[in-house]
């Protein structure tokens, strides 16, 4: 007698001395799974925002040259946003997926410079 000829001793589909489809095991329940109203909070996927503050201690030339070579920016609009962190107190460098944010803001603290993320509202 094989494995097989003993399975269907034991029920349909069965293999022997599994306990699969023999019944001896338990039975699994039925799981409910509510449908989508679409009355839920759903938020839209906005950008995030990645900000440099003002601080004391970096040289304005030091952060001109950490927004060029992170961002890839120009001069000018490298300069243009070291003067909004200067003289506003901060300036938003790079905004797009969260992953992205914090990556900017992980390579931003990398170079001394104090940089936070914030949904865009």
């Amino acid at each position: 007698m094989n494995a097989w000829s003993t399975a269907a001793g034991a029920g349909a589909g069965a293999v022997a001395g599994s306990g699969v489809g023999a019944g001896t095991g338990p039975a699994a329940a039925p799981v409910e799974v509510e449908r989508p109203t679409g009355k839920g909070d759903v938020r839209p996927d906005l950008p995030w925002l990645v900000i440099v503050w003002n601080d004391p201690i970096n040289l304005m030339s030091y952060v001109t040259y950490v927004f060029q070579k992170l961002f890839g920016y120009s001069r000018e609009k490298a300069s243009k946003l070291m003067l909004d962190v200067h003289h506003k107190g901060r300036a938003v460098v790079s905004s797009g997926p969260r992953e992205r944010a914090e990556l900017d803001v992980f390579r931003l603290h990398e170079h001394g410079l104090w940089a936070t993320m914030e949904q865009a509202s």
